[in-house]
């Protein structure tokens, strides 16, 4: 990859029209059904072969609550597969990551049924993606945390505020099955990460509630225990969902609106800064490690000015 300081264009929408796709039961029309639900956005009217990335929700979130975000990724040239792996769960997160290993596996025997004609998808370039416990999913089952052995491989992984456990007032808590180990660079991971943080993620929005994404369990001790290649990008003034679509509603919605935001710190209105941002930096971050081409991730690393947020970055390389 060539270095080089350049304006980039990844924080806005990209050159491809995109379709959602919803893949729903009761699948009476497909050979093969995917494990559970999914949100897919596609390019369409191209013929051409696309990489994928696999988005898991956070918790008790839904998956259309990120369709703004895969709508800016997908635009750039990528499939976006965002499964509904639960509507209710406890703390436990063993099935979620058995379940994002079956979704992995069905790809290679489903997907293709689901896109839009003429589209394919090119799973060699194949990218894992979560958000707050689906981010602690992501990587652990890229760390092979799971009973259902996967038949693809990983080009490269990001967390996107990754959580490891449930805070409270005196202690916090990791939840089963643990993924941090607390020893630096202790992943065994053969691929590329990114790992992006919020810096409103640790505090706490009401004194009776814990933070969204505590000091000891977050973004920080993730990219800790990274090998290089890695990167960590942190939004300072912004919350731990503040990259999802602007209008979130059910319950799911009211348990986002219990997280610290920019809106409740810094008075502004809109997520679309923060989603603008993990967008674009998750597409930078792709065309470098699956394209060869770094001039964009290099650029948002030596002229931070250009995202649409204020950001810190570290890069392990």
């Amino acid at each position: 990859m060539a270095a080089s300081t350049t304006t980039t264009d990844v924080f806005q929408s990209g050159k491809y029209k995109t379709v959602p796709i919803r893949v729903l039961p009761p699948y009476s029309d497909l050979l093969n059904p995917p494990p559970k639900p999914l949100l897919i956005q596609s390019p369409v009217e191209v013929a051409e072969e696309f990489p994928v990335m696999v988005l898991l929700h956070g918790y008790l979130m839904e998956n259309s609550f990120y369709s703004q975000l895969i709508q800016h990724i997908s635009s750039h040239g990528y499939i976006m597969v965002a499964p509904q792996l639960y509507t209710c769960a406890g703390i436990d997160s063993t099935d979620d990551i058995n379940a994002a290993a079956a979704i992995t596996n069905w790809l290679s025997q489903g997907l293709a049924a689901v896109l839009p004609t003429p589209v394919s998808a090119n799973l060699s370039k194949l990218v894992l993606a979560g958000h707050s416990r689906g981010g602690k999913d992501a990587f652990a089952l890229a760390l092979g945390k799971s009973s259902t052995p996967l038949t693809l491989s990983f080009s490269a992984l990001l967390g996107i505020d990754p959580v490891d456990g449930i805070g409270t007032c005196c202690k916090n808590f990791q939840s089963p099955p643990p993924v941090l180990t607390y020893v630096p660079k202790s992943f065994d991971l053969s691929m590329p990460v990114m790992v992006i943080g919020s810096g409103l993620g640790p505090d706490k929005k009401y004194n009776v509630l814990p933070a969204c994404a505590p000091k000891g369990l977050n973004h920080v001790d993730f990219f800790a225990e990274c090998r290089s290649p890695a990167w960590h990008f942190v939004a300072i003034h912004y919350g731990h969902m503040d990259m999802l679509d602007d209008v979130t509603k059910g319950w799911g919605g009211t348990v986002a609106c219990m997280c610290t935001s920019a809106s409740s710190r810094e008075k502004m209105s809109s997520r679309e800064p923060m989603r603008r941002f993990v967008g674009g930096a998750a597409v930078a971050f792709l065309r470098a490690y699956l394209g060869g081409d770094d001039r964009d991730l290099m650029a948002l690393k030596d002229t931070r000015d250009i995202a649409p947020v204020q950001i810190t970055v570290e890069p392990r390389l």
